[in-house]
């Protein structure tokens, strides 16, 4: 006689037999994918302001910076926007022109001296810091001071001391014996004179980048290199120093984008005179574009693409050699 067999069904619970779990809800598997959803969107709507600052303010000027360079532009066409493509031919403009090369010259001087001694300065007074006296904090705010004042005030203040018939500093000479000195009307001077206005002002920000980088370094690394018998100068030179270069360099890459593109200072000052002797290629750059009455927008604009170009090329080659210290 045949039997039929039976297979126990495996959701049927007996001894020894394994029960089959039931297939997940729908609800459970919709919970964890709307949480995820609800915190991209949460996200988003947090990072959204800043993507909208940077479109604004960032993105759209230097496109228009970029077209107005690529166009003849005038008054007219400026208004009404219909400026004829020109290609190159800004540029062009600007390579030829007689204060290209004066004004590139004056740039990389008044950039490369600011930023020695800015960070010279900034850097002795940092190691002088360090040392806990009194009034070492008080002392350490007053020198805030010149960053603090906005660059029209410290500008005038810096124009009044150098006044060749009324300032402070051809008084102090006449003091002393020597004769005056025409710092702001004077070809051999005028450059000099805006360097040293635009040093006085960026070393308070050098002294706190510095200051900080300082108080990082551990103390007991310098106290075992004292203990080995190196002095003052080799435990700065050897130690000391070769750690602080990460912030060496971001300060004087900071430091270089903000000199490069210094304004106000020479325009309050000498407006670029006399003669161009203290023209650089930002105020060469306004001149051009808003201080005629006949405005070249597009020159104008090409030279200040020149100028964010310079401060990229040496953005890029930070990053590079940040990205070869990392690696070695």
């Amino acid at each position: 006689m045949n039997h039929a067999t039976q297979t126990p069904s495996p959701s049927v619970s007996g001894g020894g037999r394994k029960r089959v779990p039931p297939p997940p809800s729908q609800g459970r598997r919709r919970a964890p994918a709307r949480r995820r959803w609800t915190g991209q969107l949460a996200a988003w709507a947090f990072l959204a302001p800043v993507v909208v600052y940077l479109l604004a303010f960032y993105a759209y000027p230097l496109y228009r910076n970029v077209d107005l360079s690529l166009r003849n532009y005038t008054v007219r066409s400026f208004v009404q926007g219909n400026a004829p493509f020109t290609g190159f031919a800004n540029y062009t403009k600007v390579f030829e022109n007689a204060t290209f090369g004066p004004a590139l010259w004056h740039t990389m001087v008044f950039t490369v001296v600011s930023l020695v001694f800015q960070f010279t300065i900034g850097l002795a007074l940092a190691v002088f810091f360090t040392r806990n006296f009194r009034l070492s904090a008080t002392l350490r705010a007053l020198f805030l001071v010149p960053w603090l004042l906005p660059l029209i005030v410290s500008s005038s203040t810096w124009s009044w001391m150098l006044n060749s018939d009324s300032g402070v500093v051809n008084a102090f000479l006449h003091m002393v014996g020597l004769g005056p000195v025409n710092w702001l009307t004077s070809p051999d001077w005028s450059l000099w004179s805006v360097t040293i206005a635009n040093v006085w002002i960026g070393i308070p920000f050098n002294l706190v980048v510095l200051y900080s980088g300082l108080q990082a370094i551990p103390s007991h690394i310098n106290e075992a290199a004292q203990l080995d018998g190196a002095t003052n100068w080799q435990r700065f030179w050897r130690v000391t120093f070769p750690l602080l270069r990460p912030v060496s360099a971001i300060t004087l890459l900071l430091g270089l984008v903000y000199t490069l593109k210094v304004f106000d200072i020479i325009w309050i000052m000498t407006k670029g005179g006399p003669s161009d002797s203290s023209t650089t290629l930002a105020t060469w750059s306004y001149r051009l574009g808003f201080g005629n009455l006949l405005p070249s927008f597009g020159p104008g604009a090409a030279v200040g693409n020149l100028l964010i170009v310079m401060a990229l090329v040496f953005g890029l080659i930070y990053i590079r050699v940040q990205r070869r210290q990392g690696l070695s």
